[in-house]
C-alpha cells in the first residue's frame, strides 16, 4: 500500500476519534468519498494499526446506532421550518 494512503487512513481514524465524527462528516472534511473513508477505516487501517481500527469501529457502531435518531431530528426540523414559512 502506498504511504500517502496509509497516512490518510491514520489521519481519518484520528479525526473520527477526536471529533466522534460520522463517515459523512469525515468525508467532507478530507475531501474524499464516504466509500473511501469507510474502506480506509475498516480495511486498510486493520492492516496498518489494528488497535486504532478497533477504537474507530466502536465510534462507527455508536454513530450507526444513533443514525435513525439524527434522521428523525432532521425531518422534524425540516417540517418545523416549512411550517414557519
Amino acid at each position: 500500500m502506498k504511504s500517502h494512503i496509509e497516512q490518510r487512513a491514520v489521519n481519518i481514524a484520528k479525526y473520527i476519534l477526536e471529533k466522534q465524527a460520522t463517515v459523512r462528516q469525515t468525508a467532507k472534511v478530507f475531501g474524499v468519498s464516504k466509500s473511501t473513508v469507510h474502506k480506509d477505516v475498516t480495511e486498510r487501517l486493520e492492516e496498518i494499526h489494528p488497535l486504532l481500527a478497533s477504537e474507530v469501529k466502536l465510534v462507527l457502531e455508536k454513530n450507526k446506532s444513533e443514525r435513525h435518531i439524527r434522521g428523525g431530528m432532521a425531518t422534524k426540523l425540516k417540517y418545523q421550518q416549512q411550517k414557519k414559512m
